[in-house]
């Protein structure tokens, strides 16, 4: 009997333990998808943006790869503001798209994709169509191997409709992990003593560090510095406890607001994130950074920290050895800032009245996916995140509609933990489809539905920046409830604050999915 290159590739992605794939088919894939194997499984979503999305909260909930499956040409063009997004969240998504057949592309037929490889770039580590059929596993395990290797991110295999029935005639390659590595001796002796000689020291964390496992580290590092601790401006993961007594805040993307914040500590050191991700430009600041170190496993962030001293290392690596071989000085502990206020029960609610209620329901292990730009500061101040592992995801990309497909993906991933995605209207409404998939897959998400009637966000920074009379940010309501039924989900609204407790522990007690329709306050305050 043949062995087919169809053959192959499941062979290979069983070998790699991706047979969980997420997808929405058209016809250039049903060759791959054909006689589906029982030991597989396909998510199935209906639209290729939500798909990507879903996908890329299941690698980042489990810290492992993914396969996704999408259509030629348009369906891929469909997702590309999610594989934006996979790409500034550094997930190991592997995207397999179809092409036409082979002996039709040079008349650029129907549904095919003219210069495939190129399509998504540079918005991928690495993209290909393989010159032959042979080729499509060898492809197929470099794609894993890059995919995988720090610093993480998507990759980009398209493959011919008639490539899958061909005879597979090569061995069948191994792929494998690279493991994190470790900085230059050389290089960290000089942060060693810098550090050893600070006397205000503050570390900046962000979302690589909960991406490499290592929150429990940078806890006992910053423990044994006695530094107090910021998160990074925008970060898209929770990399320390933020009820923990060092925990400073959040550093905004604002160059004056970041350098008036960290302008008390005499050295600063950056773990996995940039310096510094900015969304204003309100003038330069006053006074500059104080002296700053920077430890990253991406070279282009490196290459742009002009303002420090860069390390190349995975987080965990670099972490772990530094708790080892910094001393333990006599240093003050820093003064944390005084906890915001509760906001009153009124109506219109108010979003931090809502974060607040949910903070006082929410589960010890479980996972917040977030997706409210208007917001953001509220949620800070009053839903402290304090797992130690995943217990928050957000966009690093900024691409709307990631958050609720995204928690659908991460409750797929994580079934032993309760998913809660706090969205907002506009935002959700760009991959509402994924409910569906939710409600097919009988997942026990939460959904709450921050509705303020408008793209807030937007409003706001075009008025900031002087905008006048903008258009295209009103939304006039939608009803979430009726359309979250209409797909399969338990739903209520809620309009008055006596009413959101019960509303959202019936949600939270549900063992399917369920959406909450919060209708608040439609003037939140400055965004930064």
């Amino acid at each position: 009997m043949t062995r087919t290159v169809r053959d192959a590739t499941r062979e290979l992605l069983r070998n790699l333990g991706l047979t969980t794939v997420f997808g929405n088919p058209g016809t250039t894939e049903i060759a791959f998808l054909t006689d589906w194997p029982d030991d597989f499984a396909y998510v199935l979503g209906l639209q290729e943006s939500a798909v990507v999305a879903m996908a890329d909260g299941y690698a980042q909930a489990t810290r492992e790869p993914v396969l996704v499956n999408l259509h030629s040409a348009g369906g891929v063009g469909h997702s590309l503001g999610h594989v934006f997004t996979a790409y500034r969240n550094r997930t190991p998504l592997i995207v397999l798209a179809g092409q036409q057949t082979r002996s039709l592309l040079p008349d650029e037929p129907f549904l095919g994709a003219v210069e495939a490889a190129n399509f998504p770039r540079p918005y991928v580590k690495w993209s290909v169509e393989p010159a032959r059929a042979q080729d499509v596993p060898a492809a197929i395990a470099r794609a894993y191997h890059v995919a995988t290797q720090a610093p993480q991110g998507p990759v980009f295999v398209s493959v011919p409709v008639d490539d899958w029935d061909a005879e597979a005639t090569m061995p069948l390659p191994a792929g494998h992990r690279v493991p994190g590595f470790a900085p230059d001796p050389a290089a960290l002796d000089g942060l060693v003593t810098a550090l050893d000689g600070a006397r205000r020291p503050a570390l900046v964390v962000g979302a690589s560090v909960d991406q490499d496992g290592a929150v429990p580290d940078v806890v006992a590092l910053a423990e044994k510095l006695n530094a107090g601790v910021w998160a990074a401006p925008m970060s898209a993961r929770c990399s320390f406890p933020e009820d923990h007594r060092l925990f400073l805040g959040f550093l905004q993307p604002e160059r004056k607001a970041v350098a008036a914040a960290l302008g008390e500590h005499d050295l600063v050191l950056v773990l996995g994130a940039p310096a510094f991700t900015y969304h204003v430009h309100r003038g330069e600041p006053e006074r500059p950074l104080p002296p700053l170190y920077l430890v990253s496993d991406d070279d282009q962030v490196l290459a742009r920290a002009n303002a420090g001293i860069g390390i190349r290392s995975t987080p965990g690596h670099a972490i772990r050895v530094l708790t080892e071989r910094v001393a333990a000085g006599e240093r003050s502990a820093p003064a944390r800032p005084a906890p915001v206020a509760k906001p009153a029960a009124t109506t219109p609610i108010a979003p931090g009245f809502a974060y607040s209620v949910l903070a006082e329901l929410l589960p010890d292990n479980a996972i917040v996916v977030e997706e409210t730009p208007s917001h953001r500061n509220q949620l800070h101040d009053q839903l402290p995140i304090t797992a130690t592992d995943t217990g928050f995801l957000t966009v690093a990309s900024g691409t709307l509609g990631y958050g609720l497909p995204a928690a659908v993906g991460a409750a797929l991933g994580r079934p032993d933990r309760k998913v809660v995605a706090v969205l907002g209207d506009g935002s959700s409404m760009y991959c509402v489809q994924a409910l569906w998939t939710a409600a097919q897959q009988h997942l026990p998400v939460t959904f709450m539905v921050l509705d303020n009637r408008q793209y807030a966000a937007v409003r706001i920074l075009g008025e900031t920046a002087g905008g006048r009379k903008v258009p295209g940010t009103d939304l006039g309501g939608i009803d979430f409830t009726q359309l979250a039924r209409s797909m399969g989900c338990a739903a209520q609204t809620v309009e008055q604050p006596a009413g959101l407790r019960p509303a959202l522990a019936a949600a939270l007690a549900s063992d399917g999915p369920s959406l909450v329709h919060v209708k608040v306050d439609p003037n939140p305050e400055t965004l930064y």
